[in-house]
């Protein structure tokens, strides 16, 4: 029921970033893919994100983000994410950041991670990530995604 709390509050937030657009923030959303990796496991993975950036100064910022993201495997469901992630401002252009969160489907598990997203005109940017999931009686598992997206 927590998890199902956390991430019906984000979802909310998300929802609402029109209307904070205009207080110093940026919403966002992307397509990603990459692989996950772990316990001897290798496949592709395709999913699809949404966030708001809350700015912190020049040169800080904190953000909120739900996801969906499908391990092309036979039989694998969605797997659903709610975090957070906490960065700084890189020039112009860039934000490097760390992640945390929790992913919840067949199998519910946190994750840490790191990632960078580049501008790459005024509204489109590009990023990559890394996540490790700690999956409890499963082993941990690694995953490194490329993602396109739209601010706004």
């Amino acid at each position: 029921m927590k998890k199902f709390a956390v991430a019906a509050a984000l979802l909310t937030a998300i929802v609402a970033t029109p209307a904070m657009a205009a207080e110093g923030g940026e919403g966002r959303v992307e397509v990603r893919g990459g692989l996950i990796t772990g316990n001897g496991i290798d496949e592709g993975t395709l999913g699809l994100a949404a966030g708001y950036d809350f700015d912190l100064g020049s040169a800080a910022f904190v953000g909120a983000e739900v996801a969906g993201d499908k391990v092309l495997v036979d039989g694998a469901d969605v797997q659903f994410s709610a975090g957070g992630r906490v960065g700084a401002k890189v020039g112009a252009n860039g934000k490097a950041y760390v992640t945390g969160g929790y992913t919840f489907s067949d199998i519910d598990d946190p994750y840490v991670g790191a990632g960078y997203q580049h501008k790459l005109g005024q509204n489109l940017y590009a990023k990559a990530e890394y996540r490790h999931q700690f999956i409890e009686n499963f082993g941990d598992f690694d995953t490194f995604v490329a993602g396109v997206g739209f601010a706004f």
